[in-house]
């Protein structure tokens, strides 16, 4: 298998593992030293999934539709953007709801004793959408109720908020094309060495 293959199969088994609850398939795509930094989450990769889970333990259970991954691979190191959809059935004041939040996941990779490892991992949100699940039932939730989180994830933190996970406000998304081009800037300087 060519790296880029590899790298590839890499991340996808990474969320195959993620999304099935086949944490030891998840596990091993992470290296020891590997961090995360999500909505609701931030540590190792290793805590990553234990974190994961305990949420899919309380019934928590979130899909991503996946686009195809780019991969700027140098040496042992590699950038990997995947775009993706976090899909999240769940209810808000009775009302079944969906959950859907569209980002771009950026995984640094690098090879280590020959293998190909996750060593981080970092979302970029672009939007996101809760949509009642039956046609014509309306949601409680207005502007005012989701005015104090940021538009590229404001759903997903009025949701995760109510399910009792802590949500950061200082994540990456399209709302602050600043930061998110010093991050790009800064993975490709890592990528160079």
């Amino acid at each position: 298998m060519d790296d880029v293959t590899e790298i590839t199969q890499l991340v996808l088994n990474e969320r195959q593992g993620r999304d099935r609850g086949w944490w030891d398939q998840m596990r091993s795509a992470f290296a020891d030293d590997s961090t995360v930094r999500l909505s609701w989450f931030r540590g190792s990769g290793a805590e990553f999934v234990a974190a994961s889970r305990e949420m899919s333990a309380r019934g928590d259970l979130a899909v991503h539709r996946l686009s195809p991954p780019v991969v700027h691979q140098r040496g042992n190191r590699a950038i990997v953007e995947l775009p993706a959809v976090i899909e999240l059935r769940t209810t808000v004041d009775g009302v079944e709801a969906d959950l859907a939040s569209a980002a771009r996941l950026h995984y640094r990779v690098e090879r280590r004793d020959g293998r190909w490892l996750i060593t981080a991992l970092d979302p970029v949100y672009e939007r996101d959408r809760l949509t009642s699940v039956h046609p014509g039932q309306t949601l409680p939730v207005g502007p005012a109720d989701v005015a104090a989180y940021r538009p590229p994830y404001r759903f997903l933190c009025y949701v995760f908020s109510r399910r009792g996970y802590p949500v950061a406000d200082d994540l990456y998304g399209d709302d602050r094309p600043e930061e998110v081009e010093r991050f790009h800037e800064a993975a490709f300087a890592w990528l160079s060495g």
